[in-house]
């Protein structure tokens, strides 16, 4: 009988062509990201030049005179805040909503992108997230200045409404607190490939551009300070990667079932050579001596001429022990029960005895017949 099932070596033999290559561009991503220069960060660093970077608009606030200080830790954020300082927070949910309000109090105007329900409710009680939306080109629809001033902007994300003192534009992507604070539902118009669109020059340089200096922080998932030590890896991921995380387990788990399921029934083969049964009894013998099996050879052995002795007997296959015996006394006048139903035999010199004695009563009971 051949088995035509992948075993685990032929099941490796096929997947370690994909698990090479996964393994490989896995290896190269991690090199290119570590060797990446200074030129390109994160998402809406001001120094960087990727089109989601912010270097552009950073170069055109410091032609206007206007100091920008980056910082990547809530720690030095704290330091460069004074009374003259325009505060940004490009991702507002990497930061404890307490933290954010500590350093809402000590910039003179602040900018909040994307910040959600939990760090509104502490930081602007009253506002709330109405939805969320693509980036398009919208319309101001309300009475604030820098909006006004702008015109129609590139703006999308998260939408914001208050009930009380908040002025809403853009479609609620841009709200703006008793003047000193704005939030912005996403970075879009801060980016390096949405600045010159429509007015998101002139919206983007007249929020950050009231005053001389302006502490642009991008926050950091390895920053303590910030409070992320109490968020799970799944807080920090977008629910994209999650999604997509999802489809390789279960793309995975179908490549596993292909590639181990059964190509059919097991099929008979012919042996390639004849092989002797006297030859397959003495393998079979060397191995149970190999294991030191004494009693299973010994069971194997009663078994054996119990099923010669039955039709000799006139018993059936199934006859009970009680039954066998009684024919075998009546038939010779001996008690074979210790022979046949006995104690296992403890080593090799017993189980030679033994098939001496079993032999002896085999014939005895045949000569008898």
């Amino acid at each position: 009988m051949t088995s035509v099932s992948p075993d685990a070596r032929r099941i490796w033999r096929a997947a370690r062509a994909p698990v090479f290559i996964a393994v490989v561009l896995v290896l190269g991503a991690v090199v290119l990201t570590l060797a990446r220069d200074d030129g390109t960060h994160g998402g809406l660093d001001p120094g960087s030049a990727d089109p989601g970077g912010s270097r552009a608009l950073a170069k055109l606030l410091e032609r206007q005179g206007v100091h920008i200080q980056p910082t990547h830790s809530l720690d030095d954020t704290e330091a460069a805040l004074g009374p003259d300082t325009t505060l940004l927070v490009t991702d507002s949910s990497l930061v404890e909503p307490a933290r954010l309000a500590q350093l809402r109090g000590r910039a003179a105007d602040a900018v909040f992108v994307g910040a959600g329900q939990d760090a509104l409710d502490l930081l602007l009680p009253g506002v709330v997230v109405k939805g969320q939306d693509d980036p398009s080109v919208r319309s101001p629809d309300c009475t604030v200045a820098v909006a006004v001033a702008a015109g129609n902007a590139m703006l999308g994300g998260l939408e914001y409404e208050a009930h009380e003192r908040g002025r809403p534009c853009y479609g609620g992507s841009l709200l703006q607190i008793t003047g000193t604070t704005t939030l912005l539902g996403d970075g879009t118009p801060l980016t390096n490939d949405r600045l010159d669109e429509q007015g998101d020059a002139a919206l983007s340089m007249r929020l950050l551009g009231r005053h001389p200096t302006l502490v642009w922080y991008v926050p950091t998932p390895g920053d303590p300070a910030a409070g992320l030590t109490q968020r799970s890896l799944t807080d920090l991921l977008p629910r994209g990667w999650l999604f997509g995380a999802i489809q390789l387990g279960v793309a995975a788990a179908l490549f596993v079932l292909w590639r181990a399921r059964r190509l059919g029934p097991v099929v008979t083969e012919p042996l390639p050579v004849v092989v002797r049964s006297a030859e397959t009894t003495e393998g079979r013998a060397r191995m149970y001596r190999r294991s030191g099996s004494a009693a299973h050879a010994a069971g194997l052995l009663r078994q054996a001429t119990l099923e010669r002795l039955h039709p000799v007997l006139g018993l059936g296959a199934g006859a009970e022990p009680a039954a066998v015996l009684a024919a075998i006394t009546a038939r010779t006048g001996r008690d074979a029960g210790p022979l046949l139903y006995g104690p296992a035999p403890e080593d090799d010199a017993s189980l030679v005895r033994l098939a001496d004695e079993l032999d002896r009563l085999e014939g005895e009971v045949s000569r008898d017949h």
